[in-house]
């Protein structure tokens, strides 16, 4: 018998993508293709989710109350990160929407990469092929800049994020 692994970063993509697709069906081949993902990595990221408790047994929807309490007391313990050095890339956190709009800031924060539009201090995303799938669903590229937030910003923004998470998934 195989033993059951911890959540993995690419795990929370995916969730954020169901979230995303709302009320639509959606199949694992979608998820890979619109996550430039394999599927066995789909289908691993969908087991321990169940397994997790976060995506009902069905394998169909995320059990939302669930999700949004590891989101907003466990990711940034579990997935942690530094802003590091400028580069140029795709906006996330309150550089990205929806906080742009209601938190002013100087510094940027960014996902690197070299068709990005802003410099600004680099963060690593969750996964790597995240750069790509947000050209393709702004409401995934706001629901994965709301959790960068809650990886990297201070407690006010951090509140904030929570709220509009709350919005989105709850």
């Amino acid at each position: 018998m195989k033993t059951k692994q911890g959540m993995r970063p690419q795990d929370i993509v995916v969730l954020l993508k169901i979230i995303s697709f709302g009320e639509n069906a959606w199949s694992q081949l979608v998820l890979a293709d619109e996550l430039f993902m394999s599927q066995s990595e789909i289908s691993q990221c969908l087991s321990r989710s169940k397994y997790a408790g976060i995506l009902q047994f069905d394998g169909k929807k995320v059990n939302k109350q669930s999700f949004m309490e590891f989101l907003q007391y466990g990711i940034r313990y579990v997935f942690p990160q530094q802003p590091g050095a400028i580069v140029r890339g795709v906006p996330t956190a309150h550089s990205a929407p929806p906080l742009d709009a209601i938190i002013q800031s100087e510094e940027k924060y960014v996902w690197p990469s070299g068709k990005g539009s802003v410099r600004g201090q680099s963060i690593v995303p969750l996964y790597s092929s995240v750069v790509d799938a947000v050209k393709l669903d702004s409401l995934l590229h706001e629901l994965l800049a709301l959790v960068d937030v809650l990886r990297v910003g201070h407690a006010r923004e951090r509140e904030i994020a929570i709220q509009e998470l709350k919005k989105r998934i709850v």
